[in-house]
């Protein structure tokens, strides 16, 4: 029975994680060793940045043109906020730690890319905020709201 296992709540098949979700654990995994190398934190850095510019370029046009907008709303806004990717899509971190991420359509064929925001992220709203946005297209009005949460969140 390698690999499967029965839930006896609902009497299903368990059936593993998808193409996808493995792919994307063997991208943390190699940036995890990544990020354990040696060298100055401004090396590192520059390195972060450079491997998620690489994998926004890889991008199909739809989603790499959304990536390409929040980044540069990210690094020009919320400066705090370090580029390196987390499970293989971009993401912009406080002191090595994930507060916000761009996860592309195409990634886990979705209808749509996502803004998404950890529980760093100070988007606290009450008792219930989102802590994920769809993107589809970047106007004026989502620039301007894409400016604030990620202010916010750093």
């Amino acid at each position: 029975m390698a690999g499967t296992a029965t839930t006896t709540a609902s009497n299903s098949t368990y059936e593993g994680f998808s193409v996808e979700e493995r792919a994307a654990m063997k991208a943390h995994a190699l940036e995890q060793k990544k990020a354990a190398r040696r060298g100055s934190a401004a090396e590192k850095a520059a390195e972060a940045e450079r491997d998620v510019l690489a994998k926004i370029a890889e991008m199909q046009d739809s989603d790499r043109i959304l990536a390409e907008h929040v980044h540069a709303i990210v690094t020009a806004h919320a400066p705090a906020l370090a580029p390196k990717l987390w499970y293989g899509m971009p993401s912009y971190a406080l002191d090595g730690k994930v507060v916000c991420f761009f996860q592309s359509a195409e990634k886990f064929k979705a209808r749509y890319a996502t803004l998404g925001f950890s529980d760093l992220a100070k988007l606290d709203d009450g008792p219930m905020w989102a802590a994920g946005f769809a993107l589809t297209e970047v106007t004026p009005e989502v620039e301007a709201r894409i400016t604030e949460l990620v202010k916010r969140a750093a």
